[in-house]
């Protein structure tokens, strides 16, 4: 069985806006994943957000279209759910950001690896990454 990937909100506005291109190796890994990569119904919160306060111009196109541009990536939507709100609530982790919280607390609940390039993923405990 191979690995599924959940993708961190700035690889999804990456990969949409093709702003950073990324590696062969990053490729050949999410090709050979169990199936789509999954986006999270948190980028789309974190992403229409950051658009609406003027903080994230770039992915206003992603923010509207997201019902055609995420499929179009071939990615599935990975929901939030009760169960990745405890546990990013309660995981013992400094970082403060809800939205990365939010990430991490779904990839370590659904047995995801997170892609990303933030180093403050680093120290989420039980987190695995893969690095943009």
């Amino acid at each position: 069985m191979g690995v599924s990937y959940l993708l961190d909100t700035h690889a999804l506005i990456w990969l949409s806006s093709r702003r950073r291109s990324p590696s062969v190796e990053l490729i050949a890994a999410l090709e050979g994943g169990d199936g789509a990569p999954f986006v999270s119904a948190v980028s789309a919160f974190e992403i229409s957000t950051k658009v609406r306060l003027g903080k994230l111009d770039e992915a206003r196109a992603l923010a509207h279209g997201w019902g055609t541009l995420v499929p179009a990536l071939g990615a599935r939507t990975l929901e939030l759910n009760d169960r990745h709100a405890l546990l990013a609530g309660r995981l013992e982790w400094p970082h403060k950001d809800p939205f990365d919280r939010l990430l991490a607390a779904q990839a370590i609940t659904e047995g995801l690896t997170l892609v990303t390039a933030d180093p403050a993923f680093d120290t989420a405990p039980g987190l695995s990454l893969l690095r943009w």
